[in-house]
Order: structure tokens, then C-alpha cells, then sequence
């Protein structure tokens, strides 16, 4: 399987430390577990840059290690102007977020804007709600809509990119 160009994924959320590292590290884990790490570069950013610099919230982390997912090394960073001209694909984690990108969206952005749930299965159309103020069981719940999001969205690019994932 070949490409011409890398497909540049950048998730998003409001801090960078809950939802849009979790996407990062599920997207990045399902691509390498289909042999496409070569074909994608993944990222993720927030609406807002308070948590700048900062790794993923704890609780993130520690369900991304019960599932075999390192974002320890990952570090929290503000949507830039500079994204709308290297992402193809900018997913919002939620409506507020997707308001937000679109708000600050260049005119000549060529790329999609969607929300990660677009692509759900099940959870279809539905926001990835934010659970930094709840408990352990708000970021599996997290992390099972992502992985089904995530799934979603790399079958959405292969059919446009033409290949096989099974």
C-alpha cells in the first residue's frame, strides 16, 4: 500500500489533556496496528492553551496504560493558525470545540472539519463529553467512544484513499 503523501490527523479538544490525547494515542495505536504509521502523522491541540506544555491528565494515562497505549510523551498545546494549513483531517472532540475551530478556520482551508463521533458507529453524531470532573469511569467511557470514533475515521479515510484496512 502505497501513498503519496502522508495524511496529516489532528485532534482536538479544549485543554489537550483529556479527550484529544486520548484520540491521538488510540488513532496512533490502531494505525500501527495495521502496519500505516508510515502513511499518517497524528497530532492533537486545544481550543485553549492553559494546559500548554503540560503531559495528559493522569487518569488518561493510567486508562491508556490498562490498554496498552503509552501518551505519557505527548504535551499539551493551543490550535494554531499554522494547523489549517499541514492537517487534512481536524477532529473535534465536541460541538463547542467544532465551533471553535470553525470560527477560526482560514478561507482557504481545503481540509474536513468534523467531529470524532461523526465517523461512531453506535455513538454516531454524539460529542466526546469532557471528563476531567468525573471519576475513573468517565474516561473509560471516554476511551471506548474514541476507539469507536477512531475506528470509524480510519475507515472513512481508507475508503477514500482506496485501500483495505480489515
Amino acid at each position: 500500500m502505497s501513498s503519496s503523501h502522508t495524511i496529516d490527523v489532528l485532534f482536538v479538544c479544549m485543554g489537550n489533556i483529556c479527550r484529544s490525547p486520548t484520540a491521538e494515542g488510540v488513532f496512533r495505536h490502531l494505525v500501527e496496528s495495521k502496519g500505516l504509521e508510515d502513511l499518517f502523522h497524528i497530532d492533537s491541540s486545544g481550543t485553549i492553551g492553559y494546559h500548554e506544555g503540560e503531559p495528559p491528565d493522569r487518569r488518561a494515562q493510567q486508562e491508556a496504560q490498562r490498554r496498552g497505549m503509552d501518551i505519557s510523551g505527548q504535551r499539551s498545546r493551543p490550535l494554531s493558525t499554522r494547523d489549517y494549513q499541514q492537517f487534512d483531517y481536524i477532529i473535534a472532540m465536541d460541538e463547542d470545540n467544532l465551533a471553535d475551530i470553525e470560527a477560526r478556520m482560514p478561507s482557504d482551508f481545503s481540509g474536513k472539519i468534523a467531529m470524532l463521533m461523526d465517523f461512531g458507529g453506535a455513538h454516531a453524531g454524539e460529542p466526546v463529553p469532557d471528563p476531567y470532573y468525573g471519576g475513573k469511569r468517565g474516561f473509560e467511557h471516554v476511551f471506548d467512544l474514541v476507539e469507536e470514533g477512531c475506528e470509524g475515521l480510519l475507515r472513512y479515510i481508507a475508503q477514500k484513499e482506496g485501500w483495505s484496512v480489515a
